[in-house]
């Protein structure tokens, strides 16, 4: 299962494109914030959210947007903290994840944020996005991603 999307942004596009999609959740109902704010902590919530998505039985092709949405906030914080850089997947990419854009990170591995966000909402809480980020090889640096010093 996909999460292809109408406009596929490209690399280069994929932080406009996560801005624009976390604004628009976070804007929403006064008092309904969603704390947003690229921390590593913050990957809770989008657990949070897709595990109330599959509590309420939606169907996959109803949330298609939001799972890329989503997706692409997970690989913007691994931007963020571990020294990932957003990338174009070529043709062979593209028919193995499904997905236009993935990150790679500075060991040089190429990873797919928002299909780590589909198989989350397909499978449930053992694909945790924040595990897969705590657990994630190829980081910048140890401890530098999730605050801790040891």
């Amino acid at each position: 299962m996909g999460t292809r999307t109408a406009a596929e942004p490209t690399a280069e596009e994929m932080r406009g494109h996560v801005t624009e999609f976390v604004t628009g959740l976070t804007a929403g109902r006064a008092g309904h914030r969603l704390p947003l704010d690229y921390s590593v902590n913050s990957l809770r919530i989008v657990d949070a959210v897709i595990g109330g998505m599959r509590r309420r039985g939606t169907e996959p092709g109803q949330v298609t947007e939001a799972l890329f949405g989503l997706g692409g906030y997970v690989g913007e914080v691994m931007v963020r903290h571990a020294g990932a850089v957003w990338v174009d997947f070529d043709a062979a990419q593209r028919e193995r994840f499904g997905q236009p854009v993935g990150v790679r990170m500075p060991d040089g591995r190429v990873w797919n944020p928002p299909g780590r966000v589909v198989n989350r909402f397909a499978y449930g809480p053992q694909e945790s996005v924040r595990t897969f980020f705590l657990l994630l090889h190829g980081r910048a640096r140890s401890g530098e991603a999730d605050g801790s010093t040891a």
